[in-house]
């Protein structure tokens, strides 16, 4: 019985019909049992439509090379043909498109909504509007102000970021604008008064908008400061200048 089943197994594994009849039920079950698990339908699909390589017939080539030759193509064929030996071939440079670049003229950046009154903030984006971007900086560093630290770093990231991605120079960089605006919530809890009553208090939050551009650096500003404070100052000299005197006083002052 032993040697029945084990004759039965492996033949169930290999898929070959068994030779001799057997009659036991229980044995006959377990045999289709074990060729119906050693079956696998996903398996045979995946065999049956896998992709594989196109195998070229040379007998089938040289054929339809003739049949080019002497014109008995298809339509079809004829076209696929033609438009092989008309096409050119692209080159890489030429088939890549040519992106023409241009060079960024400003760098926008703002701060996340945080905790803080719109008129607190605006007296920071005042204190920061107009002066080169490594000036401002200096200013949020050493300022006694809460929010600065978040200013600065705010500056700092829209330095690099102007740098890195839109090629500005840093040396030239200004904060062209600055202005703040409120958040889009205001939190409102209940404040207890005296005599049973209670009142109403806002927690504002609000947010701060900066634009880079590039303009003059803070050592032409400071020559041309200079140079404009020269230019006032009128000297005693003997040679008449035609620049009016300033706080012009009397002759005699005795």
């Amino acid at each position: 019985m032993q040697s029945v089943a084990r004759q039965v197994r492996y033949a169930s594994r290999l898929g070959t019909p068994v030779q001799f009849r057997i009659t036991s039920s229980p044995i006959q079950w377990q045999c289709q049992r074990r060729a119906a698990s050693y079956y696998n339908p996903l398996q045979w699909i995946q065999e049956k439509f896998a992709p594989k390589a196109r195998k070229v017939d040379p007998v089938e080539e040289k054929k339809r090379g003739e049949q080019e030759k002497q014109g008995q193509q298809s339509m079809f064929e004829a076209a696929v043909s033609h438009e092989k030996v008309g096409r050119p071939k692209k080159t890489s440079a030429e088939s890549a498109p040519t992106v023409v670049k241009k060079k960024a003229t400003q760098h926008k950046y703002s701060t996340a909504n945080f905790k803080i009154s719109h008129r607190k903030l605006n007296m920071i984006g005042r204190q920061i509007s107009g002066k080169p971007i490594d000036h401002a900086i200096v200013q949020m560093q050493f300022s006694e102000k809460r929010a600065t630290s978040r200013i600065k770093s705010m500056l700092a990231t829209a330095k690099l970021h102007a740098t890195a991605y839109k090629n500005m120079d840093p040396s030239k960089l200004i904060v062209s604008e600055a202005w703040v605006t409120k958040g889009p919530k205001q939190l409102k809890r209940l404040e207890p008064r005296g005599r049973g009553k209670f009142g109403i208090r806002v927690h504002p939050d609000s947010r701060m908008h900066v634009i880079l551009r590039e303009g003059k650096t803070f050592e032409q500003l400071k020559k041309e400061q200079r140079e404009r404070r020269l230019k006032r100052i009128v000297s005693a000299g003997l040679v008449r200048e035609d620049v009016p005197l300033r706080n012009p006083a009397r002759t005699w002052q005795w």
